[in-house]
């Protein structure tokens, strides 16, 4: 599979698309007035403890309070002065007893990379999994497991000074989930300030590379004093002894100006931010795969140069500046795949069709035939629907990961007579998010014949990123007939009749009803005529809304 980078730049936006096999998988957008806050580091207050759900709410400097519950609390400020004073000969000896244990965090690229979703100092092992299997959710748990569990309200207490990063975009009316198990990704390393252990990634499977990497980090914070945790990501295997450090110096320094913000800045506050998005990208994604990485700002093909001569210096060559007239995203079919992503229905290549509808709960997606009816070749309408369920099986994961969709999502295919069938179209799907970097599970309903996929959601859908709720039907999608208007005209004035005094009335509506009331509904407006027993004035008025109408009594 080959891969390409397509980074479209400018003051305002940047929008970055992730080209497999020619094909666009992956679009991110970055707008300058409305950067992302995940991985963003605040010194905030707790503005409310809810014992009842063992949770708490912080002010962040949000528009909402974010949302801290019991196991994302670590430590407060004063717990990481406590933590920098402690020996480290506890932690590397704990380190030592868990070679086998060794872990990498799920989150981030296609090898299940990146920055860890928690990290606890009591079992510092519980950070990640090298699997990806660990998932936002929590497992049901012994009463004995839950009574030796601290209570929120033991941990925080309103007005208190609290460290927390967030590890989830304000979804909807909803606030940012915060935990207190801060984490900072490299290239090669991930760095977490609340755990003392050093772990290497289970896919690094040489026990001299290991051993070797994990000297290179004891050595450094011997010589520095560093404290913390530190996950060795499998893209540190081979790298030269520099590379490493150069991560490790990067981390240092960070994290003493964020102490040094902490003591001076008042809550709330930013201490630490996320890299742009384009660092970020890099970081998390570059590989050998990658073909090509082009540019059409100047500036920032120059600072992406920089980053990829630091991180991978075999792959400088692939960066390319676009320098024509026509847009970039034009050039390579993103702009086209961007305008299909915000239409609910996707035609396959066959003449079939998927139906994608979010909701708030979860997002629904139907599989039709459509145009599609088969060779003549086939012979069975059986073929011809498992042709059409496999095609949309592809085209449905490359859709959820390119609108960036998550929660549950309710994939109903057509329906299938055969078992082996279903499991065939049920196994395309599983393969097929194999290559979605998002940790998701896919699970088989075979009572009804549908199949669900579980996605973690940490940020924004691309829909609600780049568009929004409609003004005039308030996002419902539909407004009243005018039929309904007219009649709802008519039972208005049953009820108003006695106090619309005058010798006459003024019918203000907009002009479809105006027009619906003269023509189709005509018997309605002599219905009303009657009802008043006085004359009736229409009078269109294109300023009103659809369904708003005025009655108006004069004389």
């Amino acid at each position: 599979m080959t891969k390409e980078m397509i980074i479209s730049s400018n003051d305002h936006e940047t929008r970055v698309a992730i080209l497999e096999d020619d094909l666009v998988a992956e679009l991110f957008v970055e707008r300058e007035r409305q950067r992302g806050v995940v991985g963003n580091i605040y010194k905030g207050r707790v503005s409310k403890v809810l014992p009842g759900m063992q949770s708490a709410f912080v002010d962040i400097g949000l528009e909402r309070d974010g949302f801290l519950y019991v196991s994302d609390v670590a430590q407060t400020v004063d717990d990481l002065d406590r933590l920098e004073a402690a020996e480290e000969g506890e932690g590397e000896a704990a380190a030592a007893s868990k070679d086998a244990d060794t872990v990498e965090s799920p989150q981030s690229n296609g090898e299940g990379e990146g920055r860890p979703a928690k990290a606890a100092e009591a079992r510092p092992t519980d950070s990640a999994r090298a699997d990806g299997s660990r998932r936002g959710r929590r497992g049901p748990k012994t009463e004995e497991a839950a009574a030796d569990e601290p209570r929120i309200e033991s941990l925080l207490r309103e007005g208190q000074d609290v460290l927390v990063q967030v590890v989830k975009e304000p979804l909807g009316t909803k606030g940012a989930r915060l935990t207190c198990h801060a984490s900072l990704a490299g290239r090669f390393l991930v760095f977490m300030p609340t755990v003392d252990h050093v772990g290497v990634s289970r896919k690094i499977e040489s026990r001299e590379e290991r051993g070797r990497l994990r000297g290179i980090v004891r050595e450094f914070r011997d010589a520095e004093g560093f404290t913390g945790g530190i996950i060795i990501r499998t893209a540190a295997s081979g790298r030269p002894k520099d590379d490493i450090v150069s991560d490790l110096q990067y981390f240092n320094r960070i994290w003493k100006e964020t102490r040094n913000k902490l003591d001076s800045m008042r809550p709330p506050a930013v201490v630490y931010r996320e890299q742009s998005l384009v660092a970020k990208l890099l970081r998390d994604l570059l590989t050998d795969d990658y073909t090509a990485i082009r540019i059409d700002s100047y500036q920032e093909y120059q600072r992406v140069l920089e980053l990829v001569e630091r991180m991978m210096p075999s792959l400088a060559g692939k960066v390319k500046h676009y320098n024509k007239n026509f847009p970039i995203l034009e050039e390579y079919g993103v702009q086209a795949e961007l305008d299909k992503a915000l239409r609910s229905k996707v035609w396959l290549k066959s003449g079939g069709s998927i139906v994608i509808n979010q909701t708030e709960a979860l997002v629904a997606v139907d599989v039709n035939t459509g145009r599609y009816v088969g060779k003549r070749s086939a012979g069975r309408l059986e073929d011809t629907i498992v042709k059409t369920n496999l095609e949309a099986a592809r085209e449905i994961v490359r859709q959820i990961r390119l609108r960036d969709l998550g929660g549950i999502i309710v994939l109903d295919f057509i329906d299938m007579e055969e078992k082996k069938n279903r499991q065939k179209v049920f196994q395309a799907v599983e393969q097929e998010l194999r290559r979605d970097r998002a940790p998701s599970k896919a699970l088989q309903v075979s009572d009804f014949g549908l199949i669900v996929v579980t996605r973690k959601r940490v940020k924004q859908s691309l829909e609600r990123v780049l568009t929004e709720p409609c003004p005039y039907c308030s996002g419902s999608g539909v407004i009243k007939s005018s039929s309904t208007i007219c009649y709802e005209i008519l039972s208005e004035v049953k009820k108003l009749n006695m106090d619309l005094n005058g010798h006459g009335v003024v019918l203000r509506v907009n002009p479809d009803i105006a027009r619906a009331l003269k023509e189709e509904e005509a018997g309605v407006l002599r219905d009303l005529q009657q009802t008043l027993g006085r004359p009736i004035t229409l009078r269109p008025d294109a300023h009103l809304h659809h369904e708003q109408f005025d009655l108006m009594a004069i004389g």
